[in-house]
């Protein structure tokens, strides 16, 4: 049900192969058996977690400039957009970072597998490391921008119509999300570290 929903769904957002739909659905349900003890998402119905989390990360891939990326997945909790990128895109690497360290227990079962994840346990502050991009499920708030802006000069976050606070970057037209009225991938971009 998982891969003829995800297929339905994504359309022609972007290519899967037979193996890339089910390391996603592999996933899929190591999160729900995970959920019942961790809490990793709220959204439990079916078409809800593939449209917000699979297809949402998968879109964000799928605008990614097309060369191989070291990316950072700021606040990675059960995995999005992290591991669908990953997944979408095996020529980039992907660094999870997560401060919960439950969090990082199930990241790490669920991408064992996977060659091109890491998962950092962490705050992003503590980093440390400069990537390509960094990447993330947003709400509004100036916090998170600088954040990642401490951590790369590129971003790409997933957030409602309000979007960033246009205090760290300089956003693109946001992209409105083909499932959701009210969802967003704003994508951004400084071009010195020296003008902060």
């Amino acid at each position: 049900m998982f891969a003829e929903l995800l297929g339905q769904r994504l359309g022609s957002v972007i290519v899967l192969s037979s193996k890339q739909i089910n390391q996603l659905e592999r996933h899929y349900e190591l999160l729900l058996r995970w959920n019942k003890v961790l809490n990793l998402t709220s959204v439990v119905k079916l078409e809800e977690i593939v449209e917000r989390h699979y297809c949402e990360s998968l879109f964000l891939a799928a605008h990614l400039p097309a060369e191989k990326l070291h990316i950072a997945d700021v606040g990675a909790g059960a995995g999005f957009p992290g591991i669908p990128i990953a997944v979408a895109r095996p020529d980039c690497s992907i660094s999870m970072i997560e401060s919960h360290r439950r969090k990082c227990v199930f990241l790490r079962e669920a991408t064992r597998e996977m060659d091109n994840i890491r998962v950092i346990e962490g705050r992003a502050e503590d980093v440390g490391e400069q990537f390509d991009w960094a990447v993330s499920r947003a709400v509004r708030s100036s916090k998170i921008e600088k954040l990642l802006r401490s951590l790369a000069d590129s971003v790409g976050l997933l957030a409602g119509e309000e979007g960033p606070s246009n205090t760290c970057f300089t956003w693109n037209t946001p992209i409105q999300l083909p499932w959701g009225k009210r969802r967003y991938l704003w994508m951004g971009g400084t071009v010195s570290r020296e003008t902060r």
